[in-house]
């Protein structure tokens, strides 16, 4: 595969075929995070196309600052932020930040832990610890998983599931996701952990169903 920045020359010397594999690399990736901002499918797909189109005629003036990939992903989250905004259904980041920060609501129950004054006190206790996941063995079980785990994630608060998506999904580093979504370090790793915990939370409740 061609690395981004082999893509950036080609692209600048006007290689047409360099950005139909930039397109194909990140077309997917880019519906996901819209679909973080815009619910409904024809929505995301109509920030996806503007965004591929900034990202076009915005090439000359990218200064590499950044990687290429988290300044696309910041150019996508920009343009499904003035949608929202002309749908008058978006909520500035940090209202959402704030919102999903507020409180001292700990990830997961207390009471799964061992208390204070024991041994091993802050430990998993007997009845609290996770249950293991069943290992997808087959196809049709790892679509099943892509499902629950596609579901688990749409129905996180917005700001954890966008830094879920970016992060776990994406594979992008507590950096670009901070430099994407113009929050602190801090914050980014507080909503992470938070959306994990409810993922792990999700999951648990979905096969401990299934083993019923």
């Amino acid at each position: 595969m061609v690395a981004d920045h082999e893509l950036l020359a080609q692209l600048r010397a006007g290689d047409e075929a360099a950005f139909v594999a930039l397109v194909t690399r990140y077309q997917a990736s880019f519906l996901r995070i819209a679909r973080t901002w815009v619910r409904d499918l024809a929505g995301a797909e109509e920030v996806v196309q503007k965004t591929w189109l900034v990202v076009l005629e915005a090439l000359p003036k990218f200064e590499q600052r950044s990687s290429l990939r988290t300044w696309m992903f910041g150019i996508l989250m920009n343009v499904a932020r003035s949608h929202g905004r002309s749908e008058r259904r978006t909520i500035p980041m940090s209202a959402l930040v704030a919102e999903e920060l507020e409180g001292d609501v700990p990830a997961v129950d207390p009471g799964r832990f061992l208390p204070e004054g024991d041994r091993w006190a802050g430990h998993w206790s007997e009845l609290g610890a996770p249950s293991p996941f069943p290992s997808p063995q087959g196809e049709l079980e790892r679509g099943e998983l892509r499902a629950v785990l596609a579901s688990a994630i749409a129905s996180l608060p917005p700001a954890q599931q966008q830094v879920v998506t970016l992060c776990d999904v994406e594979g992008l580093t507590g950096e670009e996701a901070c430099n994407i979504m113009g929050i602190s370090g801090t914050h980014q790793r507080v909503l992470l952990h938070r959306a994990r915990a409810r993922l792990r939370g999700f999951l648990e409740a979905h096969f401990g169903r299934s083993r019923l």
